[in-house]
């Protein structure tokens, strides 16, 4: 650059690299980070876009949901007064409990919920970059970085015989930005208890961890009504369907509201109480349990008594 000095030149460069940031066409954006050829290196993003969940489609224990967001959204909308009162704004949270208990669906929410916020969404072989989503996320902040079943890479380092390279970049990530960033790492994991103890336990990697657990009676019947709030069927049918399948997940409730509308098409009427209660039965009957674990279901008989699943549904 030609200039009349190199002060001039410089400030010059300083404006455009600033302008670049700030006018990117990834700010604000919901990106997924790609590889190149050989899938090593990352070297472009995906656009996604951002989900519309609301909080009325989310079913979780009191508070929880106030809580995560208060972390993730309310940090970010009092982002000036913290600073000026010298606290940081870079936090680490982990949502963890059994799959399908609503952890990807708070994700959805979270991302709902920060509009403006660039977001960049790592999953399976794509944590590989999280030390380019850190970068990215620092230039374009406020920014979100999530990292889904982190416990791939971020398992005990004695599980696999010495430390494991990927796990220390998600640690050097989480550690490498300053605490007036305004960053959250949302991580999500079915498997808390093989989490490197350093990631988990370690203020300022995650200094908010909250279990995302399974469902209580009047859970489970919100998550069915909010399943068959369109349908012709009772309160009470409803409420009693969600009593007797006492260890579902929601995607079971999704699944059951299914076929209790398959069956009243296949005889070309209208839905009743009564294919509510044959479609439960069958689907909590001996000959479904397979199905009824891959939806998150107990698998444990026609009374589907004592379940280990959740109530999410996956983004």
């Amino acid at each position: 650059m030609l200039a009349a000095s190199p002060d001039v030149a410089s400030a010059v460069i300083h404006e455009l690299r600033e302008l670049m940031i700030r006018l990117s066409v990834l700010r604000g954006q919901v990106l997924s980070l790609i590889g190149n050829e050989s899938g090593q290196v990352a070297a472009g993003a995906t656009f996604l876009p951002r989900p519309t969940v609301t909080a009325g489609e989310i079913v979780l224990a009191d508070g929880v949901l106030d809580q995560v967001r208060r972390h993730v959204v309310g940090i970010g909308e009092q982002r000036a007064r913290l600073s000026a009162a010298g606290q940081h704004l870079k936090r680490g949270v982990l949502l963890y409990g059994p799959p399908e208990t609503g952890k990807t669906l708070t994700v959805r929410h979270l991302l709902a919920s920060t509009p403006g916020t660039t977001a960049v969404l790592l999953t399976g072989a794509s944590i590989q970059f999280i030390t380019e989503a850190a970068e990215l996320a620092r230039a374009m902040q406020p920014a979100i970085v999530v990292l889904e079943d982190v416990v791939l890479v971020a398992g005990d380092r004695s599980m696999h015989g010495g430390p494991q390279p990927l796990l220390f970049a998600v640690l050097d990530a989480l550690d490498g930005l300053d605490g007036d960033a305004d960053v959250t790492f949302l991580l999500t994991t079915n498997r808390v208890e093989l989490l490197e103890r350093a990631l988990a336990e370690r203020p300022g990697r995650v200094d908010l961890a909250v279990e995302i657990g399974l469902p209580e009676a009047s859970a489970r019947r919100q998550l069915f009504a909010l399943y068959a709030r369109d349908l012709p069927l009772s309160v009470e049918a409803v409420d009693a369907a969600a009593d007797r399948a006492d260890g579902v997940t929601g995607s079971f409730a999704k699944e059951l509201m299914r076929r209790v509308v398959l069956a009243a098409a296949e005889e070309s009427r209208g839905v009743t109480d009564a294919d509510l209660q044959a479609s439960l039965e069958d689907l909590l009957s001996a000959r479904e349990t397979l199905t009824r674990s891959m939806l998150g279901g107990s698998g444990h008989g026609a009374e589907a008594g004592t379940g280990h699943a959740g109530y999410g549904v996956h983004y």
